[in-house]
């Protein structure tokens, strides 16, 4: 079966990362199979790359893994006294002062928060195992099909850390306090199964059939008007924050905007 990026010119490919843009679907590859797509701060800083560079005529994004893991998480090289070659070893960080090490943290953040900008739909097409930063990198996205050989596993705890880059909050809305807990205090893996029934998952397909359900998924996200899914996408987002009262006031305002635009009355 084609790969949702063969034939296409990259327009970004280092560090572990290929983006291809084919007019509103952009493709963000990891490319390191050999070592299980594992993550460094190198292709944390491709992946902020690849966001900073979509085209405007981009309205979906999906995320995918060559090979039979989608990504087992940090390079465990990140824990060695050398670290990678150019960089500053964890260690190292670690004996800097607080604020070098939030701004670092922070920095590494931003390969994990541009999936859910309101001008975009992410789509994480995950095979094989999702571990740690894998796992929040899948989490990052907005939405998520997965093979049915997958296993989800937070495994920052079992190693004395925390999850970090960002997967704590996208995991305890679609699952729920508790069981985000229990997953991440255990570090279990969680099958393609269980992710379906709680949520993790939007849908569970076989492996052979995981680049076809993307890609449909993401031509019925496409069928859709792009202003409109632009400011359901808001309306979704902003939710959580907003009491019942707010939420329907902005509705409501979201609605007229459409009204408005629909009217040929928009500003």
């Amino acid at each position: 079966m084609a790969s949702l990026d063969k034939d296409l010119d990259p327009v970004l490919d280092k560090d572990g990362v290929r983006l291809t843009v084919d007019d509103a679907i952009a493709t963000v590859t990891l490319t390191n199979p050999a070592k299980r797509n594992a993550q460094s701060p190198a292709l944390w800083r491709a992946l902020t790359e690849a966001g900073r560079s979509l085209p405007g005529t981009v309205r979906v994004v999906v995320l995918r893994a060559e090979g039979q893991s989608f990504s087992a998480g940090l390079d465990r090289q990140a824990f060695t006294p050398e670290g990678f070659d150019g960089e500053p070893s964890f260690i190292d960080l670690a004996r800097g002062a607080d604020a070098e090490l939030d701004a670092t943290i922070a920095e590494y953040q931003e390969a994990f928060t541009w999936w859910r900008r309101s001008d975009v739909v992410s789509i994480a097409a995950v095979q094989g195992q999702a571990i740690g930063a894998g796992f929040q990198l899948a989490l990052a996205c907005d939405l998520r099909v997965v093979a049915d050989d997958v296993q989800f596993a937070m495994r920052e705890t079992s190693l004395g850390l925390v999850p970090d880059l960002t997967g704590t909050h996208p995991l305890v809305s679609l699952v729920g306090y508790a069981r985000a807990l229990e997953i991440c205090a255990t570090g279990r893996f969680v099958s393609a199964a269980e992710a379906e029934r709680t949520g993790l998952a939007n849908l569970a397909v076989p492996l052979d059939q995981l680049e076809d359900a993307v890609r449909d998924l993401a031509a019925a996200v496409l069928a859709a008007p792009r202003d409109a899914v632009v400011e359901t996408k808001a309306l979704l987002r902003g939710a959580q924050e907003r009491t019942y009262e707010e939420q329907r006031v902005a509705e409501r305002a979201a609605q007229a905007r459409r009204l408005r635009d629909l009217a040929g009355l928009g500003e």
